[in-house]
């Protein structure tokens, strides 16, 4: 029967039979070949050929991985890449998209090496790199400029490979200081860039001038500055966490940015941004802010500060603001974006970590004028949203303001699974009617109001 089965399966045409291998683990991709004669040719068609180290780590329970743990998940994956970029040799077929995902030891030139030469003899249209260290977390400074000389000896070794990358993803490397420019120089085809607590000192600056990069991601960073002077085809920021008292990263020529995502738990000495200075020369589109349940570290601005760095701004996202916090300083967002569509706010309670003795000053907020209006947002969602005043005389404040608006929807829950357990009960038809007779008591509204409770609609 299962010979049956497996005739059956060969006689589906090459399209669907790479639909159906691609979907699998690489490991599982190896084990289709001893099927059969038409089996065994899968591999040199495949179209994508994602490789990661984590597919061969010990699978038994045991905790934390050892070094033993993880040189052998290593070596196995080497051997796996080797047979499944050699068994393509002389293949017409296009790989599109070739993910390496490793640790960084001793055997990091292998890899390297096998891509390398992949690239010299076959098509490859997209090759990525995340390499992983084996102290995450907890990595210390000192095992930082040990990952970081590791590094880059493997990058002088294999300029070629790295030469051909276009994602890349790196973490816990401390580099010499004249090292980034050499880096850049040589990695001239990347596209997106990742770096995870990565730098050339502490409170050290880092300049980016790069023809391709369109996607930047620094998280973790205790980089002073990140100078993004010439990265003409850049159109995603997004910084994840930054120690620097001052401002974070400064803006030169990204004709194309469109998309500034900024996550920080703010703390004491954390300046409050001017986002009119921050965004000047650009003009953005999509804004994500995540304060961490924290100190909002954002200063409310007018609008002939805000003005020319929102006036395309259609999309705002404002993360985990304290519940502590008042809202109404979000509306200064409102008068500064004028054709911004979409408002998303998230309230989260300050239970993880409550670094910030100092709270959530300076957010005073006056409209320009008592009967602003805002003629082009559309829809309004408040994730976590609680039957509290503060809470209805935003939804209130909005809703009056933005004389366009076509839907308000109003979640119970933060948007976070994790959270979802701690919440109280589900609101009830009644709670959901009184909720919405004081949003609506006094003002003149065909706008709909959504109940959401935990993925149900009231």
């Amino acid at each position: 029967m299962l010979d049956n089965e497996v005739d059956m399966l060969s006689k589906l045409p090459d399209d669907v039979l790479l639909n159906i291998v691609e979907r699998l683990d690489i490991t599982e991709v190896a084990r289709t070949a001893i099927l059969s004669r038409r089996w065994k040719q899968i591999p040199a068609m495949l179209s994508k050929i994602i490789l990661t180290v984590c597919s061969f780590v010990p699978k038994d329970g045991r905790g934390k991985l050892t070094s033993d743990d993880i040189a052998r998940a290593n070596t196995t994956m080497l051997k796996a890449t080797k047979s499944i970029l050699e068994s393509r040799t002389g293949s017409l077929y296009t790989i599109d998209q070739m993910s390496m995902r490793f640790y960084l030891g001793d055997d990091s030139i292998f890899f390297a090496q096998t891509v390398a030469n992949t690239l010299a003899t076959q098509k490859v249209s997209s090759v990525e790199f995340t390499i992983f260290t084996e102290l995450g977390k907890h990595c210390t400074s000192d095992d930082a400029l040990t990952y970081g000389k590791k590094f880059m000896s493997l990058f002088d070794s294999c300029p070629n490979t790295f030469g051909g990358l276009t994602h890349l993803h790196l973490q816990n490397l401390r580099l010499g200081e004249s090292y980034f420019p050499k880096f850049f120089g040589i990695c001239k085809q990347l596209e997106f860039l990742h770096l995870w607590r990565c730098d050339t000192g502490h409170l050290s600056l880092l300049e980016v001038q790069h023809p391709q990069i369109r996607e930047l991601v620094i998280s973790s960073s205790s980089l002073q500055r990140v100078d993004l002077k010439w990265v003409p085809k850049l159109k995603v920021v997004k910084f994840h966490g930054f120690q620097s008292p001052d401002d974070p990263f400064t803006l030169g020529y990204v004709p194309l940015l469109q998309t500034v995502s900024i996550t920080n738990t703010g703390l004491s000495w954390h300046k409050m941004l001017k986002l009119s200075e921050l965004l000047r020369k650009t003009t953005i589109s999509n804004l994500d802010l995540n304060f961490r349940s924290e100190k909002i570290w954002v200063k409310p601005e007018g609008r002939k500060q805000l003005l020319p760095v929102f006036h395309k701004l259609s999309l705002v996202n404002l993360f985990n603001i304290s519940e502590e916090c008042d809202l109404s300083w979000t509306m200064f967002i409102l008068q500064g974006a004028p054709i911004l569509k979409k408002l998303c706010i998230m309230g989260k309670r300050r239970y993880m970590y409550a670094y910030s003795e100092e709270k959530d000053k300076g957010l005073e907020w006056e409209p320009s004028a008592p009967d602003f209006k805002h003629h082009n947002l559309a829809e309004l969602r408040i994730y976590g949203f609680q039957a509290e005043e503060k809470f209805v005389r935003y939804a209130r404040n909005v809703m009056e303001a933005a004389v366009n608006l076509e839907a308000v929807y109003l979640h119970e829950n933060p948007g976070c699974e994790k959270c979802k357990p701690c919440l109280p009960n589900e609101w009830t038809l009644m709670e959901t009617l009184l909720i919405r007779d004081k949003i609506n008591k006094g003002i003149c509204s065909n706008v709909g109001i959504h109940f959401l409770s935990r993925g149900l609609e009231y």
